[in-house]
């Protein structure tokens, strides 16, 4: 089959973290496909130069270009322009990357792209167990039962091009390119680089996902002590560059080393880099989180309760997770008020640390 096929289309929705899950998905598609030209149906914001995907793919050979998607659209005339695109492009194939959303919605997906001239269709969850994360069931083994990860849900809707090997680092490969190593190592500075280096991101865009600035600042004015000597990485956006700072106001009068705040300063791609440099990576359920892990590097990750347990865990057997199941888990929340985010916020700065001493010592 892969010698016939020529184009596919691989539609995929979501930011920097959507994009890292399904990085071992990318893989597989390239593996099955080598000879294809790979076009990726994404979310771009109609200001954007690029798609939030782009800022994971570039660079990777995994992809070769973008077609816009408006999320959300019902306009006929959107979905007109969309339908004669897909069609310029001829794909002899569909790989259908994107969540869960259910199965109507699967199915209309299915019959726009039909409409669009797409004559073969893979991984579209068109039954209850490719839609739920449960390892193939219609029904958790009992109400306390972990979900599988969204990576796994993903490779198993697309078993029929191969094995996805999910546990092979070369599956969550970025091909980081010299360039992007070297801004990052000169970001760092020598320096630094002369000590073993923490990464910490202490943002969010999601209120119900903020552990909270004093928390933050309590934790790494006490790992400062516990450890000292360490250099401090702060990685994020430019907007949490000063809450960084808060953060880590204590670090070197506590005994730490030095501070770098890199918010900002590199792009996902060079984070990754630089990421890669850290011993352990400490921060909420984000993108740095992820990207940390597909470089390799070991998570102590702080979760809210608004998701099922490990849908979104970064991948790997050796990540440390904070997560408080509450009888309102599973929420789905962006802003929680009623319950004052009583998840997140009642993982203590204790528990944090034992986790991180944890994950050091091992």
């Amino acid at each position: 089959m892969a010698d016939h096929v020529r184009r596919v289309l691989v539609y995929r929705l979501g930011s920097l973290g959507d994009t890292l899950i399904a990085l071992p998905a990318f893989h597989l598609i390239a593996r099955a496909f080598p000879q294809a030209e790979r076009r990726l149906l994404t979310n771009l914001p109609i200001a954007a130069k690029a798609p939030p995907a782009a800022a994971v793919l570039d660079n990777t050979g995994l992809i070769h270009g973008y077609m816009r998607y408006t999320t959300g659209t019902r306009s006929i005339r959107e979905l007109l322009r969309l339908a004669l695109e897909i069609r310029r492009f001829r794909p002899d194939v569909l790989v259908y990357l994107t969540g869960a959303r259910g199965l109507e919605s699967a199915r209309r997906d299915a019959k726009f792209f039909r409409l669009a001239g797409v004559p073969r269709q893979i991984g579209v969850p068109l039954t209850t167990a490719a839609q739920l994360n449960l390892f193939g069931g219609e029904a958790p083994a009992s109400p306390d039962a972990d979900l599988e990860p969204e990576a796994s849900r993903l490779a198993r809707n697309l078993r029929e091009l191969g094995d996805a090997h999910l546990d092979s680092p070369a599956s969550w490969d970025l091909h980081l390119t010299p360039d992007e190593q070297a801004t990052a190592t000169r970001a760092i500075g020598a320096e630094a680089l002369n000590h073993e280096c923490l990464a910490v991101s202490v943002g969010t865009k999601v209120q119900s996902k903020d552990w909270g600035r004093n928390n933050w600042r309590e934790l790494l004015t006490r790992l400062a002590c516990a450890f000292p000597n360490r250099v401090l990485l702060l990685l994020g956006s430019p907007e949490e560059s000063e809450a960084s700072d808060f953060a880590s106001a204590d670090w070197q009068p506590s005994g730490g080393g030095p501070v770098v705040n890199l918010c900002g300063r590199l792009t996902p791609r060079e984070s990754a880099a630089a990421l890669a440099r850290a011993r352990l990576f400490i921060g909420h359920d984000s993108g740095p989180m992820h990207l940390a892990a597909s470089v390799g590097t070991t998570c102590v990750a702080i979760f809210a309760a608004r998701n099922i347990p490990r849908q979104w865990f970064p991948y790997g057997a050796a990540h440390r997770i904070l997560f408080h199941r509450v009888e309102c888990a599973g929420c789905g929340l962006e802003t929680c008020i009623e319950q004052q985010k009583k998840c997140i916020l009642s993982i203590t700065v204790d528990e944090v640390l034992a986790e991180i001493h944890a994950a050091l010592s091992s």
